[in-house]
């Protein structure tokens, strides 16, 4: 029998590896884990217990997925990312001290319940959730 655990890793595919590693890194504090020779063209970030992996549309491992992704063409509707509990106003201003505005957290259901969650477009237009986690999980 599958017993799914979590979230393992999110691949997403870029015309532009550096910028969203400088988001993903920068912004929502992801740490470099490991890059790949470029001609493959992967670099993993770790998110918590998860990976991002980001994959170069022009490398030979992003080829394999077609077309690049883009504003209006994604490979995913939306990921979300447990984030450690916070005040949600001291969220909101990091995300605006990074360009990031006019966002509001609204009330979800996630894997572990309804929760306070913001969505957040990354530099490719992909949609990032970010939810705050439960202080009594």
């Amino acid at each position: 029998m599958i017993r799914i655990r979590g979230i393992d890793h999110v691949v997403i595919r870029s015309e532009n590896v550096a910028v969203l590693q400088a988001f993903y890194c920068t912004v929502l504090g992801c740490t470099p884990e490991r890059k790949l020779d470029p001609e493959i063209g992967l670099v993993q970030l770790r998110a918590g217990s998860s990976l991002i992996d980001l994959v170069d549309v022009h490398a030979s491992l992003g080829q394999l997925g077609g077309p690049a992704p883009g504003k209006t063409a994604h490979n995913v509707d939306h990921f979300c990312l447990e984030i450690d509990p916070a005040d949600e106003q001291d969220v909101l201003d990091w995300l605006a001290s990074h360009g990031i505005e006019n966002l509001e957290f609204n009330r979800r259901y996630g894997a572990n319940g309804f929760g306070r969650s913001v969505y957040v477009p990354d530099p490719d237009g992909n949609t990032v959730e970010l939810k705050l986690a439960n202080p009594s999980a």
